[in-house]
């Protein structure tokens, strides 16, 4: 049973009380709350929501841009025992659509910014009943008439913070569902993922004690819709520590913000790590009050790395559905590795097996599968997809779809996705999903999406498309249709025409991972380089 001072809500009560003034948040911007502030701030939101009828089991989405405002939203969610849907800021038309319909929203905190997107899509979602639109003035316009519509400014203004809550022992515990996260397609659409306050815990619990301790800054640009930024953000208010974020990640600004605001940790992926290294060395590289970085994947010139910022580093393999079942200490081991099955909290236990979930030899490549050695450490299934939940969940492992191996010395690898999703600078993108965009271009008949190697790590989104008769296609012209009906991060930056891709003789099932191994050819355009 996981205490409750190890939730994010609870964390903040406490160091609330132990000590007010400290500073619980800020961003690069110049904005701080301070423990105490965070608490009230916090509770207001959650009298806010209330007074509009939410509570325990509500499903209320959240598209807010990254900073302050979401994780007060959030928290005041979180005291209500509410479940929150937080969406990509990128999403747009039916995929905005879909996931609010999935994932059974009924009421949306949403920003100014991103207002007429819902609108375009909120007379085809019957249960959406409330809009709290964060950031601008007067009516909102635009909803259908059974939606009920309110400025958070003008709520929060009005209203004492919810101290009731508080004093009757109210909030989350470790086994209620926190949130749904939504985790990349392969052989179909995104999966909404059911997740425990206690996996967004679990995260980051592998982490050095003494990589932050109270009061010190934790650097992070993970946004709050993915669970690297949820799980960091509990951590960091856990240890009773400084959140310092910036909207995006900017390796311009990375340094600049450190020191300004002296951050002794940071949590990086590979890609933004590699453009940190890319950038000339200056003479005061290792003039910076970082003490390590938390990152995953490694780079292989992370030795350089740790040498020329003088910091240590740590990784760790995770997944939404799973928190992070493998990680290192700062003796991380080679750059290429994952860690090894965690023995810090008893909370997974790892193993590498064949199609018959049987364990294979050490040396040999098989399937990732996990499973919780403690209750709701794990996700609590697929909403709304039984049969996707017992795929995932057979014989009693979590399948990740990750192929891995183990090294003489104890060493874990990922080696290769057993699936097809794709990683952009952050991004899980589904190839079905990019394959079905591309599709309702008029000038194609087929399409095939692959990841294929980014210059600084992960993936860039590569398409093949085959063409309809007779038609006269430009790339360009794909990529104008594409722009305003898909996220940004899932454009590809690839496109090639081909005749025909690499089948299954038996299924006609696309081969996509001879599509990776040929990569990018001399027929391939180029969106960066057009």
């Amino acid at each position: 049973m996981l205490e409750r001072r190890f939730l994010a809500p609870h964390a903040i009560a406490h160091w609330a009380q132990a000590t007010p003034d400290a500073i619980a948040i800020e961003d690069v911007g110049g904005r701080r709350l301070t423990y105490a502030e965070m608490l009230r701030s916090s509770l207001r939101w959650a009298a806010a929501l209330r007074s509009l009828g939410i509570g325990a089991g509500d499903h209320v989405a959240t598209m807010i841009p990254h900073g302050i405002p979401v994780t007060e939203a959030w928290m005041g969610l979180g005291w209500l025992c509410a479940v929150e849907v937080p969406l990509n800021a990128a999403l747009v038309g039916k995929m905005l659509h879909y996931a609010l319909d999935l994932a059974d929203v009924t009421s949306i905190v949403i920003g100014e910014e991103y207002l007429q997107r819902l609108c375009a899509v909120a007379s085809d979602l019957p249960l959406l009943h409330t809009v709290v639109v964060v950031g601008g003035a007067g009516p909102v316009d635009g909803l259908p008439d059974r939606v009920r519509a309110a400025r958070a400014g003008e709520l929060l203004a009005s209203l004492e913070p919810a101290d009731d809550i508080v004093a009757a022992g109210g909030g989350p515990e470790y086994r209620d569902i926190g949130c749904i996260l939504f985790t990349s397609g392969t052989t179909g659409p995104s999966k909404a993922v059911l997740c425990p306050w206690a996996i967004v815990f679990q995260m980051w619990s592998w982490v050095p004690e003494d990589a932050l301790l109270a009061g010190e800054g934790l650097y992070c640009a993970f946004p709050m819709f993915h669970n690297s930024g949820k799980s960091s953000f509990n951590s960091c208010m856990v240890r009773g520590a400084r959140y310092v974020l910036r909207e995006r990640f900017s390796a311009t600004h990375f340094w600049a913000d450190v020191r300004a605001a002296n951050c002794v940790l940071a949590t990086t992926v590979g890609p933004m790590t590699a453009l940190l290294h890319a950038q000339a060395p200056r003479p005061d590289d290792a003039d910076n009050p970082l003490r390590a970085i938390i990152l995953g994947p490694m780079i292989p010139e992370i030795d350089d790395f740790e040498r020329r910022f003088g910091v240590r580093t740590a990784t760790c393999y995770g997944q939404t559905e799973i928190g992070a079942p493998l990680a290192t200490t700062w003796d991380h081991g080679p750059w290429a590795g994952c860690g090894r099955p965690r023995t810090d909290y008893p909370w997974t236990e790892s193993r590498i097996v064949n199609e018959h979930d049987e364990p294979v030899a050490p040396g040999d490549i098989g399937e990732l599968v996990v499973r919780s050695t403690e209750p709701w450490a794990l996700n609590a299934g697929y909403y709304k997809m039984p049969d996707k939940t017992a795929e995932a969940w057979r014989n009693g492992w979590f399948h990740t779809g990750d192929a891995f191996r183990v090294d003489p010395e104890g060493w874990w690898y990922y080696v290769d996705r057993m699936r097809d999703a794709i990683r952009r600078r952050g991004e899980n993108i589904s190839s079905f999903e990019v394959e079905n965009f591309v599709l309702e271009y008029p000038d194609v008949a087929d399409v095939a999406a692959v990841g294929v190697p980014a210059e600084h790590g992960e993936d860039e989104v590569f398409v093949l498309v085959v063409l309809k008769e007779g038609v006269d296609f430009d790339p360009a012209g794909l990529i104008a249709f594409l722009e305003p009906r898909m996220p940004r991060y899932m454009i590809p930056r690839y496109v090639e025409v081909v005749e025909d891709f690499p089948r299954n003789e038996t299924s006609m099932r696309v081969r996509k991972h001879e599509i990776r191994a040929r990569g990018i050819g001399p027929g391939t355009w180029d969106r960066e380089s057009s």
